[in-house]
């Protein structure tokens, strides 16, 4: 195996080390916008435009970057419908929802009016595409305590009358349509999808003011009430799936919740306090230890000298309705499923990369703590599917999990 590719542009062996952004997080965000070109819902200009634009870990020049290039498509999808160019005006709008979703993916000021203004327009540009195209989603309201969980409903048009179900979700930071691999997938092998947007993600945060919550059987079974009542569905044949954090987030719900016959996670999470404690600069860690003023006061000092450090609290303060960082890392510790995982019936699928730097090891843990029939996929850099979430390679990462679940579910 090279150690260095033979292209001199390239830092490493494979197309993963080339960086769009020094920052690494950053750095993926953008590589999910460039993978959705797949299903046709970004493009590859447009996205090197808006990066072009974008200075480092800069949140403003995100939000406004995607914002502009999502309002121009919007207004020339608007402009398609009117003169009847049917067509043209699908294209724009699914290119326009995905860039207002993605310009609120690395931004962290939930007062900020184009917080909401923006995840609304992504699904009024959403609604357009699917009512002009004839892609087969509808909206669906999931109650929840007193609110309701926006979900859409992708139905199989090859599907038999009774017709299996994968529920799934993402993580922190991106939204359920933009995973289209998933949906497009299910509903072409004759499964239907249920996409939802659960609290700390998407609209239901954004817009509902839904927060994380580490007890996440308290959400699945909310929507599973729902899921078990759509026509079409074959309530024994129900699969669950969680994408990044929600490779936590499933898991646990499944812990409890038992109406899914199979469960993925991807990448696995045993321990999302532990995934997280690792990254922190040693001297956070140590001052946690000491306590809340110390700790809080430490992450002040330290979030003025590092814009990464300084987003990533904000936006996961702000998502897991914490009142301070030292309350945050207490929520992260409780997302621990040791003592947990045993509990897990369905039949489970982890997957994971060999340059999965968000949740490093953890899959094997999840792994080695399941007592179900199970299975470890590991996508390694022959795959190119080797990042978190199989970013950058959604048509092998589809692939492989659908010709897993044919047969199970």
């Amino acid at each position: 195996m090279t150690t260095t590719a033979r292209n001199s542009r390239f830092p490493g062996a494979h197309w993963t080390s080339f960086p769009f952004f020094d920052s690494e997080v950053m750095d993926d965000q953008f590589k999910h916008q460039l993978s959705q070109m797949f299903y046709g819902a970004s493009d590859l200009g447009e996205c090197l435009e808006v990066a072009a634009r974008i200075e480092n870990d800069s949140e403003e020049d995100w939000l406004r970057e995607w914002s502009v290039l999502a309002s121009d498509l919007e207004a020339r999808g608007s402009a398609a419908a009117k003169a009847g160019r049917t067509q043209t005006a699908a294209s724009t709008y699914l290119r326009a929802a995905t860039y207002w979703r993605g310009s609120l993916i690395h931004n962290a000021f939930p007062d900020d009016p184009r917080t909401r203004d923006n995840a609304i327009a992504a699904y009024r540009c959403w609604d357009r595409y699917l009512e002009l195209s004839g892609y087969p989603g509808e909206s669906v309201q999931i109650p929840y305590e007193g609110s309701s969980l926006p979900a859409y409903l992708y139905r199989s048009p090859v599907a038999t009358k009774k017709a299996p179900l994968l529920v799934f979700f993402q993580g922190r930071d991106a939204w359920p349509e933009d995973t289209r691999w998933v949906y497009d997938n299910a509903i072409w092998r004759g499964y239907h999808a249920l996409a939802v947007q659960c609290p700390g993600q998407g609209m239901a945060i954004r817009v509902n003011g839904l927060p994380f919550r580490y007890d996440w059987e308290n959400v699945v079974t909310p929507i599973m009430d729902v899921a078990v009542q759509l026509d079409g569905v074959d309530t024994d044949r129900i699969g669950l799936m969680g994408l990044s954090f929600g490779g936590y987030l499933a898991p646990r719900a499944a812990a409890f919740e038992k109406r899914m016959k199979v469960l993925v996670a991807n990448p696995g999470v045993l321990n999302w306090g532990e995934s997280i404690r690792i990254g922190l600069p040693e001297q956070l860690s140590e001052a946690f230890e000491q306590g809340p003023e110390v700790f809080n006061g430490a992450v002040e000092a330290m979030r003025a000298h590092s814009s990464l450090i300084d987003w990533f609290l904000r936006d996961s303060v702000w998502k897991h309705g914490a009142a301070s960082p030292y309350e945050l890392i207490q929520e992260f510790d409780r997302c621990d499923l040791t003592g947990l995982a045993q509990n897990i019936e369905a039949e489970t699928l982890i997957m994971d990369g060999v340059e999965e730097h968000f949740s490093a090891h953890q899959s094997q843990k999840l792994y080695d703590a399941l007592t179900t029939k199970k299975e470890l996929m590991l996508f390694d850099t022959d795959s190119t599917a080797q990042l978190h979430c199989q970013n950058g390679a959604t048509a092998t990462a589809g692939e492989a999990l659908f010709d897993w679940l044919d047969g199970r579910l």
